[in-house]
Order: C-alpha cells, then sequence, then structure tokens
C-alpha cells in the first residue's frame, strides 16, 4: 500500500470516529433536553403541591393563600426557574438585610445577589415574614383577607415588582385555577361576624314582630337587642343566637344531598352546621357569578352533583328565561357537564323560555 493511500484511510477512519462522536454527543444532548422537558413542573401540579403551606401560612400570617400561590407560581415560573431550582428561592426576594446563604443571577441589572434557601419551604415561610414584617406592605393587612384582586394590586402598588403588568397576571393565575377557593378553606373573624349579625337581625325582627301582641315584652327585647349589639361589636358572640334549629337535610331525585337557605343563612354557618370547608359548598355548588350571599329557598348541595340525570331520555324545558347554572342547581346536575351534554350552550347561557336543555 502507498504511503498517499494509507493517508488517506487515516483520514477518512479519523472523520468517521469524529462523526460518530458527534452523533453520541448530539444524542446525550438530546437526552438531557428531554430530561428536562420532562421533569418540568406544571402550574397544576405546582399548586397541588405547595397549597397546604399557602393556606397553613395563611392562618398564621395572614396573607391570602391564592395571594401566596399566584405569586409562587409566577415569580418561581412553577418551580422550574434556575432560581427556584438551585436557591430554592420562589418569590425572587434579594439579599437586602439578609445573613443567610446567597445566589447570584442576572435580574433588573447583572449578578443580582438573591436570597438561597434549604428549601422551598423555608422560602415560602420567608416569603411570609418578607411581607408581614415590612412597613411598606402594613396597607395590605387592612384589606379583606378574600380580596385577591385588591391585594394583587396592592402589592404592585407598594413596588413589588417592575412589571406593570403584575398584578394582572398575578389575577389571571388565581381566576384561572381557582385558587380564591384556598382562601375559603381558613375561617376568619368575619366569616363569624357577618353570619351572627345575619341570624341577629332575623332574631330581632322576629322580636319586633311579636311585640306587636305582646307588649309586655318590649323592655325585655330591647334590652336583649342592646345586649346584643355590644356583644357583636365586641366580637364576644353570644352562643345562643348560633343554637338555631339545624336545616332540614333532604335527598334530590337525583340522588344528592341537600338543604334549602333559610333567610339569613351564609356559607360560613351552613359549613360550621355540616362540619364542612367552605370551599367545598363553593365547589358543590354553581351559582351565579354575581352571588356573594345566599337567598331565602336556594338549594344548597352538601355533596357533589351528579354528571348527568338518573332518569332515561331526560329533558328540561324552561317555563322562563334563566340562566343554564340555575338548571345546574335545580336539576343537581354539575354545570359543566350540562355544558358537554348541549353543545350549544355555555356556563354563562340564558336559556330561553321554552328552550329545551339535554340532562342526560
Amino acid at each position: 500500500m502507498s504511503i498517499l493511500r494509507i493517508k488517506r484511510t487515516n483520514i477518512l477512519e479519523m472523520k468517521q470516529q469524529q462523526l460518530v462522536s458527534l452523533g453520541i454527543s448530539l444524542l446525550f444532548s438530546s437526552a438531557s433536553i428531554a430530561s428536562f422537558t420532562s421533569s418540568s413542573t406544571s402550574q397544576a401540579d405546582y399548586i397541588q403541591k405547595w397549597s397546604e403551606v399557602a393556606i397553613n401560612n395563611m392562618k398564621t400570617y395572614k396573607i391570602p393563600a391564592s395571594i401566596t400561590l399566584a405569586q409562587g407560581s409566577l415569580e418561581s415560573g412553577n418551580g422550574n426557574s434556575p432560581l427556584a431550582v438551585e436557591g430554592n428561592n420562589h418569590f425572587g426576594i434579594k439579599c437586602s438585610n439578609w445573613d443567610g446563604a446567597k445566589i447570584y443571577f442576572d435580574d433588573d441589572k447583572k449578578g443580582e445577589c438573591f436570597r438561597k434557601y434549604s428549601s422551598a419551604a423555608d422560602s415560602y415561610r420567608d416569603h411570609s415574614l418578607f411581607l408581614s414584617g415590612k412597613e411598606r406592605y402594613a396597607s395590605l393587612f387592612d384589606l379583606n383577607i378574600r380580596d385577591y384582586k385588591a391585594w394583587a394590586k396592592g402589592l404592585k402598588k407598594a413596588g413589588y415588582a417592575t412589571d406593570p403588568q403584575y398584578a394582572y397576571r398575578l389575577i389571571e393565575i388565581i381566576e384561572k385555577n381557582k385558587l380564591y377557593e384556598f382562601d375559603y378553606q381558613v375561617d376568619t373573624p368575619e366569616d363569624e361576624l357577618k353570619g351572627t349579625e345575619m341570624l341577629a337581625n332575623e332574631v330581632n325582627q322576629e322580636n319586633e314582630n311579636s311585640t306587636v301582641k305582646h307588649s309586655s315584652r318590649k323592655k325585655t327585647t330591647a334590652h336583649a337587642a342592646t345586649s346584643e349589639s355590644r356583644t357583636l361589636n365586641s366580637l364576644k358572640i353570644d352562643v345562643a343566637y348560633l343554637n338555631t334549629a339545624p336545616h332540614q337535610k333532604n335527598e334530590h331525585k337525583n340522588k344528592v344531598s341537600y338543604i334549602v337557605a333559610r333567610k339569613g343563612d351564609t356559607y360560613y354557618k351552613i359549613a360550621k352546621e355540616y362540619d364542612m370547608a367552605m370551599w367545598q359548598l363553593y365547589r358543590y355548588n354553581d351559582f351565579e357569578a354575581k352571588k356573594d350571599l345566599l337567598e331565602e329557598g336556594d338549594i344548597v348541595y352538601l355533596e357533589p352533583k351528579r354528571n348527568k340525570s338518573r332518569e332515561k331520555n331526560a329533558v328540561y324545558v324552561a317555563k322562563s328565561t334563566m340562566q343554564l347554572c340555575q338548571i345546574s342547581q335545580q336539576e343537581g346536575i354539575k354545570l359543566k357537564k350540562l355544558v358537554k351534554l348541549n353543545m350549544n350552550l355555555s356556563e354563562q347561557q340564558t336559556v330561553q323560555k321554552g328552550q329545551k336543555v339535554l340532562l342526560r
């Protein structure tokens, strides 16, 4: 074999080795990318993972769980950002007044210092301490703890983030994932006060009506009303007013347990009576979007409604113009399932008189 042929052979072998090496490199790179993609946490999984921590922090630090979860999701990219992965920092809190571990990333400026935590749970706790311990966020704690929109806008106004759309991004995450439901898993003094005030008003009205026929009881009733008013103002609620007759529990024709709301009923009062969380009542019932208070005669389900009617070929014919959610409540069928059964309708649909709605 000539020297020229040997050189050519060696060159070809080297090129083949380079191609093989390149192929292996690309293979590993593809595998790494696939591995990273498959291990990324979705928003739903992130919320499920950290919801309990957010609820517990709400109990201790009085920050809405919905706000905490939305901030954590947004700031950490659902726990997938380098700052969250390498520093367990889910809220983008920087090193100001911080003696703990540190990590550096490019943010508004290059190589900025961020707090580093031993666990993400520590990040959640520090976020609560950060908000509750700084004067610039003090005004937030004067807001209704369940008014997530006011909290989101308050955070932006206080300068938590530089993004001009920050508040609306939080609100979008909360509403998309119904994070406000977590806020109702924590009882607040306002719940008890509102529920008892309504009950007290009902008692007062009954007492006033009775004094028309029994004038001799007028002074006693007035004295009781005055004492009751003082009690409510001090938040020391008289247990006697809460010990009213229990609701009658009924079974819907679609085999779902429910009660009928009475005058002055609240979600809180019913949840307490049946040892339920308020988020369960919100989830089990489909009322109009703007409905804040229960009304006398409302059907309130105590367990999930059915996916369809138990009756074969069941059809509902609207007797008047009404919302689809009203039919859902009346027939004991989940609103989303009604939409699936009737492809031409939506959750906000107004059903006209005489219009037919499939129930199965």
